[in-house]
């Protein structure tokens, strides 16, 4: 979650949303995405809202779950008076940060919180985030016991110097411990990966992924790194520590990752992710791509409902000022228009293995259709279904898609 918010109309100190369709709402699922704002140390190239102990102001993290509890509560309220339709959630998703900073009764009473106030469908996807080194055995079982499906680990590279220049502070060799943990607690695993980091050559990429599809994982990330503006690794590139990333290197490194995971027995879903089967697919971030309903409670959290999306403020002080006199989170938001929910369907569902449904283009975008078809970055074999699908050249070029597509 990035630290930049966009702007927008200011929210009202009730949180009360606007009318919203309930018809419309009554048939997309609702997830619930918790925030938890703290890390240990901030790596270098991160850019997420999240506080280490000495930048929050006197604020305790044993104090938080009961601010999340809060907006929980407060999210029941505004939905109710809303006269949207009772949905009970269908994924919850704990990020960060680091949640399993916090005991894992913490995690465990969020979540209570969630099931008592909306109620959980029988076959809930329930994740958590988690660093390698910030579990046990005991830990991952409690999660199990407590309703966590799955767990997402931050493994980032095998490699202790791209580590080390990603400023992780894990013990590659904690991975394989951790995911073996988790498989005797009974959760689903998740590992994620950077490639395209300062310095990270092929090589060191292919023992990132040998590594990773050697804990047989259920589903993977590979996300290219991004050198966010006001971050330590973007003032090192820019005073010459570190080299600034190679885009034609990572272009290869995305290759070979669709290559290793493809023999392994991994199907692309979306432009960065891979499971093992649909079944084992993140649902919750799925819900993003399809333009699903979710509440994001915690300190600069997004939500959408209804075609109505919001933020909350951003530092966890002005989060829980907030909320401990009774007043919404929500700093600002903005109504989407048809025009808005066509571009973003396009931007987001252009990115999936599914593909997007070609009506939603205007004239212009469905010619464009048979030049991407003519230069290799769409199957020309989805788009004779009414469905545009990326091919491997696609994905690697899906910003230039989007443009082409979006008139």
């Amino acid at each position: 979650m990035s630290s930049a918010l966009p702007t927008g109309e200011a929210a009202p100190e009730d949180g009360r949303l606007p009318d919203l369709s309930g018809a419309v709402a009554a048939i997309r699922n609702f997830g619930v995405y918790i925030h938890v704002p703290f890390c240990r140390v901030r790596c270098g190239y991160c850019d997420f809202n999240t506080y280490t102990a000495t930048e929050l102001g006197g604020l305790k993290q044993s104090d938080y779950p009961d601010q999340a509890i809060a907006e929980i509560e407060l999210a029941s309220g505004v939905l109710r008076d809303s006269d949207l339709p009772a949905r009970a959630a269908s994924t919850v998703f704990f990020g960060g940060g680091t949640p399993t900073l916090l005991p894992a009764g913490d995690l465990e009473r969020m979540l209570d919180s969630v099931r008592e106030t909306w109620g959980l469908e029988a076959d809930a996807e329930i994740t958590t985030e988690a660093n390698p080194d910030s579990v046990d055995l005991d830990y991952l079982k409690q999660l199990k016991r407590s309703g966590f499906t799955r767990v997402s680990f931050g493994m980032q590279s095998a490699v202790p110097r791209v580590l080390a220049t990603l400023d992780r502070t894990h013990n590659p060799q904690q991975v394989p411990r951790v995911v073996a943990w988790a498989r005797e607690a009974g959760l689903d695993v998740s590992l994620d990966l950077i490639y395209g980091t300062p310095g990270e050559s092929i090589d060191d990429w292919r023992e990132s992924l040998e590594s990773a599809i050697s804990m047989r994982p259920d589903h993977l990330s590979a996300y290219c790194l991004i050198v966010e503006r006001g971050t330590k690794l973007e003032r090192q590139i820019r005073r010459g520590e570190v080299p600034p990333p190679d885009d034609e290197l990572s272009a290869d490194k995305y290759e070979l990752a669709d290559e290793l995971l493809s023999v392994a027995g991994f199907d692309w879903y979306e432009v960065s992710n891979w499971a093992r089967s649909e079944r084992k697919q993140s649902r919750h971030n799925l819900s993003y791509w399809t333009g699903e309903d979710w509440w994001g409670i915690g300190p600069g959290a997004h939500s959408h409902v209804g075609g109505v999306r919001w933020w909350n403020v951003k530092h966890p002080a002005a989060y829980a000022e907030r909320l401990a006199s009774g007043r919404s989170p929500a700093l600002a938001r903005e109504i989407l228009s048809e025009n808005s929910k066509r571009l973003e369907r396009i931007l987001l569902e252009s990115r999936i293995r599914n593909g997007l449904d070609l009506s939603v283009l205007s004239a212009e975008g469905k010619t464009a259709v048979a030049s991407l078809i003519a230069d290799g970055m769409a199957d020309a074999a989805s788009a004779l279904r009414g469905r545009l699908v990326l091919t491997l050249k696609g994905r690697l070029l899906a910003d230039a898609v989007v443009r082409a597509l979006d008139c």
